[in-house]
């Protein structure tokens, strides 16, 4: 079967796990930014966890199904239509063929996770189904007009699903690894004060207004690797964190990473909204003795 898209919001873009295992050759992972959300609308409908979705930015996604088939819509609460009739939210809902399928703009978050039984299945690029806007690697962003093509399904819908705590709260912050270039307090100005997502933020990175992180000197940073959820400081002070299409290599200096449990939250603050940061403790050097 087939979706045809008939209305997009924003952006809206296909995404699976990501390209995990090349950044070494320069290629951003991509990958839905609310991993949790995606997998939990792969859930419901019956697919494999790999199978690919559509993440949608504040809603305005219509697309009409040439084949009956289940979905399941979760992330951010947009409300959903089938044939102009409400339906749930994160549970699987069906589609008769020839229907049409409509996502409001959520009043909470920011993406949307669409998932539909047997995955949208358009062709991978280096393993992944995913689209990086960085460097624009993967399938295009899904545009109206576009043709989707839907694998067949092979699980049965769940009507239940008991997700994990998705509970708001602090990101946490582990120091390193170029913590050393800061001012003594900079990790403890970080953790203690609010910082508000600024309008530029997007899958790239998390942008950040706020008390500036001093840092000790003026030097420069030669381009090193960068990990997912790296928060990299550039020269404002103020602090950036890096999210599924970060860039694989950077030149300024990175004062903590954020926990991979955390990064969803990250997925759904809007423009304008507070978020704080809190302290973890480094992890123990190798070798070293443990009690």
């Amino acid at each position: 079967m087939t979706l045809h898209v008939v209305g997009t919001g924003p952006l809206v873009t296909v995404q699976d796990r990501g390209r995990v295992g090349l950044a070494h050759l320069g290629v951003p992972r991509a990958g839905a930014l609310d991993a949790p959300a995606a997998a939990l609308a792969n859930r419901l409908v019956g697919n494999d966890p790999e199978a690919a979705v559509l993440e949608v930015l504040l809603g305005g996604l219509t697309a009409r199904t040439d084949a009956g088939c289940w979905v399941a819509v979760t992330g951010a609460p947009s409300p959903l239509w089938v044939a102009g009739e409400a339906r749930a939210h994160a549970c699987a809902e069906w589609v008769p063929a020839g229907g049409t399928m409509t996502l409001g703009r959520p009043a909470a978050g920011v993406r949307s996770y669409v998932a539909v039984a047997g995955g949208i299945t358009v062709d991978p690029v280096l393993g992944s189904r995913s689209t990086d806007t960085l460097a624009w690697v993967g399938p295009s962003r899904v545009e109206v007009g576009a043709v989707l093509p839907v694998g067949p399904s092979y699980g049965e819908p769940q009507p239940l699903d008991t997700p994990r705590s998705r509970r708001p709260g602090p990101l946490r912050v582990t120091p390193g690894p170029r913590a050393d270039w800061f001012a003594d307090d900079a990790l403890d100005v970080l953790c203690g004060s609010p910082y508000v997502v600024e309008p530029d933020s997007n899958r790239v990175g998390l942008r950040l207004d706020g008390p500036p992180l001093e840092r000790r000197g003026t030097g420069e940073l030669a381009s090193e690797g960068m990990v997912l959820g790296a928060v990299q400081v550039p020269p404002s002070g103020r602090p950036v964190v890096f999210l599924a299409d970060h860039p694989t290599t950077g030149g300024y200096p990175v004062i903590g990473v954020v926990d991979p449990d955390d990064l969803w939250q990250c997925a759904q603050l809007r423009p304008g909204e507070t978020v704080r940061f809190s302290r973890r403790p480094a992890p123990p050097a190798p070798g070293s003795a443990t009690r």
